[in-house]
């Protein structure tokens, strides 16, 4: 077995070795945030995305191991969907920066210290960041002692009241992320799919399942879909029709949630496959006949793509 020195994302220094009767590896890399593994397709794919791809990329592999899974593997689809995905915003990359120190000083009044210009080599600092840079690190963290959220001098900061308010404020966001919102046709004949198939496996792997005509809302029903895909972890968009033809809400609405980068699982009916239309064709769809495959089938993708949720163990058995 190989051993391995280098992340093979960022050329920087890492642990790991060849897997066990499978073409690929599995890394321990500081700059990727800790471990993950690689399929040989994907490993072929890196030479080809540039640093803005591969920061989104780590992302991805951050989020992964904040809802638990521990080793992340990385797929050429993972890699496809890292290069159409947007860059995240300056405010939310300063967010995660800011709970990466919090994590780091752990204790109210302790220190955290970045003056070295290999830190986001040998740390997770970048990872969390989104950053592909030492200077990129740099700006962040005046932007948070813009924000009064940290103070310090020499790159040797603490964190302020306001600091741990803010952390406080993005815990309480998180906690929102235990929802799957589900885009599916409203008819009759789907609703043993809903209640036997999705919603049970949505709440199999650990979330709740968000339907927004089973919500009660005052505000227009547009706002009040893009209001709840934006608190959603995940979209799972059932891409079944009748004989009228194509849902246009479950298009518009996975495009919706794939342009913020959530992530969209694709189901549908077997016998009504061949009408989906053919620029959503290409993804992975979980192809059902009967609501307890779907229910199944479902679960054990969210749990595999994902991460099983804040609910597992309180989830229908």
């Amino acid at each position: 077995m190989n051993e391995i020195s280098e992340c093979l994302i960022w050329n920087t220094p890492a642990s790991g070795h060849d897997l066990f009767k499978k073409y690929g590896k599995k890394i321990d890399s500081p700059r990727a945030g800790g471990w993950y593994s690689i399929s040989g397709q994907a490993i072929t794919l890196l030479p080809q995305i540039d640093d803005r791809v591969k920061a989104r990329l780590t992302t991805w592999l951050v989020d992964q191991r904040r809802l638990g899974v521990q080793c992340p593997e990385i797929l050429q689809q993972t890699i496809t969907d890292a290069k159409q995905q947007r860059d995240l915003s300056v405010h939310d990359r300063a967010d995660r920066l800011l709970q990466y120190i919090g994590d780091q000083i752990g204790e109210i009044g302790k220190h955290f210290e970045f003056v070295s210009s290999e830190a986001i080599s040998n740390t997770a600092i970048g990872a969390w960041s989104e950053s592909v840079s030492h200077n990129e690190v740099g700006y962040l963290l005046d932007y948070l002692e813009e924000e009064r959220w940290i103070v310090g001098e020499h790159r040797i900061y603490t964190l302020t009241v306001r600091g741990y308010a803010r952390l406080a404020e993005l815990e309480t966001e998180n906690t929102e992320l235990s929802k799957g919102f589900v885009a599916m046709w409203f008819d009759d004949s789907t609703q043993k799919a809903w209640k036997e198939g999705i919603k049970l496996g949505i709440e199999d792997a650990g979330y709740e399942a968000v339907r927004i005509d089973q919500k009660e809302h005052v505000n227009k029903i547009d706002d009040e879909i893009i209001a709840e895909i934006r608190r959603s972890r995940f979209v799972v968009a059932d891409f079944t029709q009748g004989k009228d033809g194509a849902r246009g809400g479950v298009y518009y609405e996975a495009g919706f949630a794939h342009g913020l980068g959530i992530e969209v699982i694709f189901t549908c009916r077997e016998d009504k496959l061949k009408k989906v239309h053919f620029d959503t064709r290409q993804y992975n769809h979980i192809v059902w006949e009967t609501p307890e495959e779907l229910r199944e089938r479902l679960a054990a993708r969210i749990s595999a793509v994902i991460g099983d949720g804040p609910h597992k163990e309180n989830s229908v058995n």
